[in-house]
């Protein structure tokens, strides 16, 4: 027999290789069970080739699997946050840039390409993806507590009513100051309650509001609250340089409002995710989903009721103004709200696998980034749509200061998460 040494504790073993045992029965018995519970059932016996006299001769041979050297843990969350943060910086720019397609649009008014947007990317593609891309999906729904699903629907209710004001918002006051103004006021709500009443899965463990992760956070978002309120000094003096009708400022005003309240209930997307991402996830791949199409049905359940006011709006107004007939004259402008509802949606699959590589802190610090980042969109779209041709000196230097401040607030919250 010739062999290194076992791992049994902290002996290592390189291999062991048994040739021709020549034993009797009882001892080759229980030679072989003493060497699996070391080694475990990774060695492979063959069956006794021969016996003469009592004696069993066999052989045998067990190697450790080969693997690559590990890297510690405190490596692999650092890299996987990492990721999360990347993932999570492209949702927020995915949905903070969607709406270009509209600066396109000659036809459609805010109820058709809203009605097809949403309709495609709110409803069509994350139940498309969920059922075919998650085995037996409607029964792992039927595994998950109802609660859950209406608890997460109740969430996106309130973000379906903040979003039907934000498409509004976005033709009132225009791209840039919309996603200021409600990203802003959002991510207050949105940031911080998750550090008082932890979600599900991976966001348990949260740390509380006021450790030293918490407190970071806290002044990350400060930060970013700071750039908010430059970016809505600047919206309000391009408006008056733009602007010289008394009338057409009160609508203004009217668009300011419905920004700040839309703000406020446009953290139930967040919400939606992180109080219902566990079971959800748990029973799809109970039944064999892979990680991605599992987090997409989050999404799917969880977002019908924000989905279903978000197109009955537009239908309603419709039917109201009966103008369902545009749909069929601007085939190119149905095409464009298309690619709008589904860059829409990619940035909320995106954002919430990034709150999951994030870790614990990843509900609020993902969030906060997710929300600085379509701030920055939303700037890109606005300059380049036109919304600042004509607009000089101090509006536009608020304006790029507080994209300035955005970024530092993004460093300063993705921080706390390392400190988490």
């Amino acid at each position: 027999m010739k062999s290194t040494r076992l791992e049994y504790g902290s002996t290592v073993v390189d291999s062991v290789d048994f040739t021709m045992w020549h034993l009797s029965q009882p001892t080759a018995r229980q030679t072989l069970w003493m060497l699996r519970c070391v080694i475990g059932n990774d060695l492979d016996a063959l069956p006794p080739a021969k016996r003469s006299n009592g004696v069993f001769a066999f052989a045998c041979r067990w190697s450790p699997p080969q693997t690559q050297p590990a890297t510690t843990n405190g490596d692999s969350l650092m890299e996987s946050a990492l990721l999360g943060i990347v993932v999570v910086i492209l949702a927020g720019l995915a949905i903070g840039t969607s709406p270009w397609p509209i600066k396109r649009m000659r036809h459609f008014q805010y109820e058709h390409w809203a009605f097809v947007a949403m309709l495609t990317g709110l409803i069509v593609a994350p139940w498309s993806l969920t059922l075919g891309f998650c085995p037996n999906a409607i029964t792992a729904y039927q595994t998950v507590g109802m609660s859950e699903l209406i608890k997460s629907n109740l969430f996106s209710m309130s973000w379906g009513i903040a979003n039907i004001l934000y498409l509004l918002c976005l033709v009132r006051i225009g791209v840039s100051l919309t996603n200021g103004i409600l990203t802003g006021v959002g991510v207050s709500v949105g940031v911080v309650i998750p550090m008082i009443v932890k979600g599900s899965g991976a966001f348990e463990d949260a740390p509380d509001l006021l450790s030293p992760p918490g407190l970071s956070v806290l002044f990350g978002v400060a930060v970013m609250l700071m750039g908010v309120l430059l970016i809505s000094a600047a919206g309000l003096g391009r408006e008056k340089i733009l602007q010289d009708n008394e009338s057409h400022s009160s609508g203004f005003m009217v668009g300011l409002a419905m920004a700040a309240i839309a703000g406020v209930l446009s953290a139930g997307i967040s919400f939606a995710f992180i109080y219902s991402q566990g079971p959800v996830v748990a029973a799809m791949k109970a039944q064999g989903a892979s990680d991605i199409p599992a987090n997409v049905a989050v999404w799917a359940a969880g977002l019908l009721a924000g989905a279903s006011l978000n197109v009955l709006y537009p239908a309603y107004l419709m039917t109201k103004n009966k103008s369902w007939g545009i749909l069929l004259r601007s085939p190119s402008e149905i095409v464009l709200s298309m690619i709008f509802g589904l860059t829409f949606f990619t940035g909320f699959a995106l954002m919430g696998k990034g709150m999951v590589l994030m870790g614990a802190m990843g509900a609020s610090v993902g969030f906060g980034i997710y929300q600085s980042m379509q701030m920055l969109g939303g700037q890109a779209v606005g300059f380049w749509g036109g919304e600042w041709s004509g607009v000089s000196g101090r509006p536009r230097r608020q304006m790029l200061l507080a994209i300035v401040i955005l970024v530092v607030a993004t460093v300063i919250m993705s921080y706390g998460n390392a400190l988490s």
